[in-house]
């Protein structure tokens, strides 16, 4: 199926603002696009700066496959943005049990439609001081197991040479290059009619997040650490913002422009 026309109309409107300012912005990079399924699928890309949603959703919007993320509920009923957002078809994430079966059915309508759903599995921007994926929570494989989804893992870097993490300016120059790579879908048949109990959403989701880190080392031509970074380990929330003070974990964060010289959404557990 094909998407709806008026959502349609309204992702060729966003995107004639959102691609002109993101090529000015940055050279892009992107490899592994046959990779990416004929039919719906969810999109499960690192997260380490503001901007990822533009980048990823650049790139799908490029290969005429419509992204659609998942957004707090409350962001629906913001004026102009609400219409945007339900427009658009994007998801509403809702606490309540009726609330997620509607996303649920969002998702799959989505889905059906050939549409591709983005979801970090960390739940919010890396708290690892390297940017390295830091543990994911359960959202996306729960969703691949309860709808049969493919999962297709994805890794960027570079746009936080652009935009820091948590960072209040663009730096444009000198120009940078965000480069996007896509894998092949995670196989999740070994999860095939288990229980969706803790167990089994946590290996799914260690082998969605592994499937990512593996792609994001091709990138930054570097070792991931051994273990993942645990924001409970460290006594850091899971969610929202946060100041780093001095971490003390493998090391600070890369400094702006320093973690690469290249030169060419999901909360619940």
């Amino acid at each position: 199926m094909k998407e709806p026309a008026k959502s349609h109309i309204t992702f060729v409107i966003v995107a004639g603002i959102v691609r002109p300012t993101m090529n000015l912005l940055m050279r892009k990079k992107w490899e592994g696009l046959e990779k990416l399924p004929a039919g719906g699928f969810i999109a499960a890309p690192n997260h380490c700066t503001e901007i990822d949603p533009l980048v990823v959703g650049h790139m799908l919007y490029n290969q005429k496959r419509m992204p659609h993320f998942l957004a707090k509920a409350g962001l629906f009923k913001v004026p102009v943005l609400g219409a945007v957002l339900r427009a658009t078809k994007q998801i509403p994430v809702e606490r309540s049990t009726s609330g997620a079966n509607r996303s649920l059915q969002i998702a799959q309508d989505v889905v059906d439609e050939g549409g591709a759903i983005i979801i970090y599995p960390e739940g919010t921007l890396t708290r690892d001081p390297e940017l390295w994926p830091m543990k994911g929570h359960t959202g996306a494989a729960r969703m691949a197991l309860e709808s049969g989804i493919p999962v297709v893992p994805m890794a960027h870097w570079g746009a936080h040479e652009v935009f820091p993490r948590y960072a209040k300016r663009f730096h444009i120059f000198p120009r940078k290059t965000s480069r996007l790579i896509i894998g092949e879908p995670v196989d999740l048949s070994a999860f095939a009619g288990r229980p969706l109990d803790r167990a089994t959403l946590a290996e799914a989701t260690k082998a969605i997040m592994d499937a990512i880190t593996e792609l994001l080392a091709t990138l930054r031509g570097g070792q991931p650490p051994a273990v993942r970074w645990d924001p409970s380990a460290h006594k850091q929330a899971s969610h929202g913002r946060f100041i780093e003070r001095g971490e003390t974990g493998r090391g600070k964060a890369p400094r702006e422009g320093g973690a690469s010289n290249e030169n060419n959404g999901d909360n619940t557990e």
